[in-house]
């Protein structure tokens, strides 16, 4: 994360790579006043009226949104599900967000004929179920634990509030969705474009994690064919064909579940 100086709070923290880029014009009015606010914020901060190489800023600690979310709230509850138990179901009323806590959830869409599609997995520090706070009224699918799960659920009303009151909530809630949007139309592409190969290739990878800021699951554990053909939107022996071509060239190893090596990647990329 960048470095940013102090600034009021009513204005955005400026970076100091962006300033950085100013630094070529310091008779400019907009950089003089850009250090002018960090450094008088600062001195009313500390209550002191040191020079500006006396002043140390003050170190915050970082936001933790998880610590903050499970604070105690009339309207935030933590529940656990087993493996395969609805959290909520297509239709039931949008009334609620969820944070995942623990495990991993899928979540399913059933059209008219009855045929259920895979449409996302969320697993610890994804939001999911947000519609309501959208203008949903009804849920559009059905959430479901694939393993043990513990999930906070707050309601759309004081989803609302948090999110105007606490700037920094806000900030990563939007950046959450900005990646979900930006994952859909991966998805959307992909499903376009590319081969049933490749499109296996690439969703092992993004179930394993990689790319993510955290380290990548070694192994995955809860995923079946089934899953996976519902995902990519082919069938099981497809799959299963696939998955066996994976495991003999050394990209997957089975061992008491999938284990996914780098060398996935090559399927990606190979044109």
């Amino acid at each position: 994360m960048l470095p940013v100086l102090y600034t009021p709070k009513r204005l955005p923290a400026l970076p100091v790579s962006v300033l950085g880029t100013l630094a070529y014009n310091q008779d400019g009015p907009l950089l003089k006043e850009c250090f002018m606010f960090s450094e008088v914020f600062v001195a009313k901060s500390l209550s002191i009226d040191s020079p500006r190489d006396t002043l140390e800023p003050q170190k915050e600690s970082p936001f933790d949104a998880q610590v903050f979310l499970q604070s105690v709230g009339a309207s935030r509850r933590v529940e656990e599900f087993r493996k395969k138990q609805a959290i909520f179901s297509q239709g039931q009323p949008a009334d609620s967000i969820m944070y995942v806590l623990k495990g991993s959830v899928k979540l399913t869409v059933v059209n008219e004929g009855g045929k259920e599609a895979v449409v996302a997995i969320f697993g610890f520090g994804e939001f999911f179920g947000e519609g309501g706070i959208a203008g949903q009224t009804i849920r559009m699918g059905t959430a479901t634990a694939i393993a043990p799960t513990t999930v906070l659920i707050i309601g759309n009303e004081e989803m609302t509030h948090l999110l105007h009151a606490e700037h920094e909530l806000s900030d990563r809630f939007i950046a959450h969705m900005l990646a979900r949007n930006i994952r859909v139309e991966a998805d959307l592409i992909d499903q376009l474009f590319n081969s049933t190969e490749k499109r296996l290739a690439r969703t092992l990878l993004l179930l394993a994690r990689y790319g993510k800021e955290d380290q990548p699951e070694k192994v995955l554990q809860k995923v079946s064919q089934e899953m996976l053909a519902e995902m990519i939107g082919t069938t099981r022996s497809r799959v299963n064909m696939f998955m066996n071509k994976f495991r003999k060239l050394g990209f997957i190893r089975y061992n008491g579940g999938i284990k996914i090596n780098k060398s996935l990647l090559t399927v990606v990329l190979h044109e």
